[in-house]
């Protein structure tokens, strides 16, 4: 399961977090736009934006883009750093979501949105990725080999209290094993994470032993319950 277009124009997942009892800040649509405004405003807003995809905007963008390049960013990082006790998760057991984290480099996937389609596509992107502002949006350099394009990517927001500090490689691998929610499990998320950077000629080798070790996890889980 993966959050549809439709989800975002019906406001879904605003819903499942009001619905929730949790005290979550989030954002209404007159503080979205206003957020897209203001990071419009840095560059030309009659122009076509490029967005850096490093996560499941690979494999599920739904958003409507003409043109897309692999590209690799400087100065951020792809890693799982944000507790997720919705959607993928629960309150006893949250998951992880990846986001960008400072330091490194990272490759992944540049979309062009065409400058007519801009307001609509910017609203469902910040419907997706700010609903609780767990994001920053932010203006990066994306180089795909022969040019460098300026793109609007989320990094993590190290003020928000779903932020991950430090959490060591087995506590990750647990959250990605077992957690899942409404929309679905962490370990499709991450399997879907990795397939669609593969697809792109990507391999992220943190994500690959991620992936090894939740599916043996899986495995284990699978003989023993056989066994019983």
């Amino acid at each position: 399961m993966s959050i549809t277009r439709s989800d975002l124009e019906s406001g879904r997942l605003q819903q499942i977090i009001m619905d929730s009892g949790r005290k979550v800040n989030v954002l209404t649509e007159s503080q979205l736009q206003e957020s897209i405004n203001d990071t419009l405003r840095q560059k030309n807003p009659a122009c076509d934006v490029w967005i850096f995809a490093y996560g499941s905007l690979i494999w599920n963008p739904i958003f409507k883009f003409a043109e897309q390049r692999v590209g690799t960013i400087y100065g951020w990082h792809r890693r799982f750093c944000l507790w997720v006790p919705l959607g993928r998760g629960t309150l006893d057991n949250p998951g992880l979501a990846l986001g960008l984290d400072r330091g490194g480099s990272c490759r992944g996937i540049a979309y062009r949105i065409a400058a007519a389609d801009v307001a609509s596509e910017l609203l469902l992107l910040w419907r997706r990725e700010m609903i609780v502002a767990s994001y920053i949006p932010r203006w990066v350099r994306v180089f795909d080999g022969t040019q460098k394009l300026e793109a609007i990517a989320f990094v993590v927001n190290h003020q928000h209290r779903a932020y991950v500090g430090d959490i060591s490689f087995e506590t990750t691998v647990n959250s990605l094993a077992t957690a899942s929610g409404e929309i679905g499990s962490c370990a499709d998320y991450l399997m879907q994470t990795v397939d669609g950077l593969l697809a792109a000629g990507i391999k992220d080798k943190h994500l690959l032993q991620l992936r090894d070790r939740v599916l043996m996890r899986h495995k284990s889980e699978s003989k023993i319950a056989s066994a019983e």
